[in-house]
């Protein structure tokens, strides 16, 4: 049962470049959980550490990648942040998580988090008994879109009324943690 816990030690030891952002990412999602919002402090401060690290760990080519990736977190959830899918507080955290990670992992870390977000949506879905209307919904969406016509506009129903909203902290601390299983 504690084989796992004495395997934990070494791995710490052997990616520090991984296990300050996963505990950034877990201070994220406790926060986005419990007030749905995530304090400047943690981005900001996430982001500059994360420039801080690149650059002592890495030197000057460490810290162009900590801008990359800072750049590319920022980027990738701005146009879903556009369209009112989640908060600036969300899309700044992406991009301190990308300040840590660098280009390359903070790409993957953005696969990860859209898993990590579809798995809890679907578990929220399945708790509130939504889970059979929100597929069928989001398969005429699909289906709606891929043969390029307009999405279907009838009236809700009474039940997909309530607006299922998730904290996005919650998928990118799962994401970070599927990248520091995989340690891509």
């Amino acid at each position: 049962m504690l084989d796992w816990w004495y395997s934990v030690g070494p791995w710490l030891k052997a990616n520090p470049d991984l296990t300050l952002p996963l505990l950034l990412s877990l201070a994220i999602a406790g926060w986005d959980l419990k007030t749905k919002r995530i304090p400047n402090v943690l981005t900001f401060g996430g982001a500059l550490a994360g420039l801080g690290f690149q650059w002592g760990y890495h030197g000057l080519p460490g810290l162009w990648d900590g801008l990359a990736g800072l750049g590319l977190g920022f980027t990738l959830l701005l146009v879903p942040y556009w369209l009112g899918g989640m908060g600036a507080g969300d899309v700044k955290a992406s991009a301190a998580l990308g300040a840590w990670l660098g280009l390359r992992r903070a790409f993957a870390l953005f696969i990860y988090m859209g898993i990590g977000g579809g798995v809890i949506i679907l578990v929220v879905w399945l708790w509130q008994g939504r889970l059979l209307a929100g597929l069928r919904q989001l398969w005429h969406f699909l289906l709606n879109w891929s043969l390029c016509r307009p999405f279907d506009a009838k009236p809700p129903s009474p039940s997909s009324l309530k607006n299922t909203t998730i904290p996005y902290g919650a998928a990118m601390a799962l994401g970070m943690a599927f990248l520091c299983w995989r340690r891509f």
